[in-house]
């Protein structure tokens, strides 16, 4: 039986998981900030087989109680075994590009509330010399593109500080695990045109799962985004800044 914590436990590709995860008969402890989706999630996911399910209702961008946070999971099950971050929000771009309060959120929300959580959760694991991190990240950190460069730039910073974790925590015997999902057909992105790229949160959550179960490093869901991105990452950039226009 594995314990794990579920921080942004009522995002889609999230949930899933913690249904895999409790059929399994795992414990877990959600995290989020909306306590009516946490409770029902709570009721299925017992239904389901988790031996356990605690929640706490937390605004992740107070930092000041990511502590108090990671003391509380830890009490509650104790100890951690494996770690996913799922929390976020879709970047209004234009908004963004017309406030510098909206981008500084964004970037608060996405990028530097995640960068807190990283930081004390590889310190316990380093610690105790073991344990699972799995962040979500994404195909959009990959290369800044005009219509959503907010919202990536956040998701590259994620990809490169948990690349340098990873790097830093393999002797310490914690697998640091980096995923990069395409297109998903979830809440967030409801209002966006669907298409032949568009994945299904259950799918993504079922190769999130085995992401971490192989302690892989970094994975992109599905995984033909590879060879999207690298040819998109391959365009001169001389070309590229016109593809925007």
């Amino acid at each position: 039986m594995k314990r794990v914590l579920i921080i942004g436990a009522t995002s889609s590709i999230a949930e899933h998981c913690a249904r895999i995860w409790a059929a399994r008969g795992d414990e877990l402890y959600l995290v989020a900030r909306n306590e009516s989706h946490l409770k029902t999630i709570v009721t299925d996911l017992k239904v389901r087989g988790a031996s356990n399910v605690t929640l706490n209702c937390i605004d992740l961008n107070d930092m000041n109680r990511h502590v108090e946070l990671l003391d509380a999971a830890e009490n509650a099950m104790g100890g951690v075994d494996i770690v996913l971050i799922a929390h976020g929000t879709l970047s209004n771009q234009k908004s963004c590009e017309l406030s510098v309060e909206e981008t500084l959120a964004e970037i608060q929300t996405n990028a530097l509330s995640t960068v807190s959580l990283l930081t004390l959760i590889a310190n316990r694991f380093e610690a105790k010399r073991e344990g699972t991190i799995c962040v979500i990240s994404s195909v959009a950190g990959d290369r800044g593109r005009a219509d959503n460069y907010v919202y990536g730039s956040t998701k590259a910073m994620i990809t490169a500080f948990t690349s340098g974790l990873r790097q830093r925590l393999y002797k310490s015997n914690v697998a640091v695990v980096t995923v990069k999902p395409g297109f998903v057909d979830t809440p967030m992105t409801a209002e966006f045109k669907k298409g032949l790229l568009w994945a299904k949160p259950s799918a993504v959550a079922e190769k999130i799962v085995r992401a971490i179960d192989r302690k892989k490093t970094e994975v992109y869901v599905p995984q033909f985004w590879w060879f999207v991105m690298l040819i998109i990452k391959l365009i001169p950039t001389r070309i590229f800044k016109r593809l925007g226009s």
